[in-house]
């Protein structure tokens, strides 16, 4: 097999071992809002379960439970957006 042209140093390796979960809200109703991640946090879905099938995914998953991050002067950036604001807007 002839060599690649990109070195095994340069390539990373994603750990889908880990499990993370950045609760984003909870509606009156008893469901949580949240973005769920395999292996990087800043790749991940959005889903949204009731209270106890919530508690129970993360035990399933053995989540590594994330904070709300905000940019580095403290302010969201652009790319701070997420489809469930998008709800709420009036696109033109």
């Amino acid at each position: 097999m002839p060599n690649s042209p990109v070195s095994s140093a340069s390539t990373a390796v994603m750990d889908t071992s880990r499990r993370f979960v950045r609760v984003t809200g909870e509606r009156a109703n008893g469901f949580i809002e949240f973005d769920f991640a395999i292996g990087e946090p800043e790749v991940f879905i959005e889903m949204i379960l009731g209270r106890e099938a919530f508690e129970e995914f993360c035990a399933t998953n053995q989540v590594e439970m994330l904070t709300d991050e905000v940019g580095q002067n403290g302010e969201a950036s652009d790319w701070d957006w997420r489809l469930a604001d998008a709800t709420h807007t009036r696109f033109k």
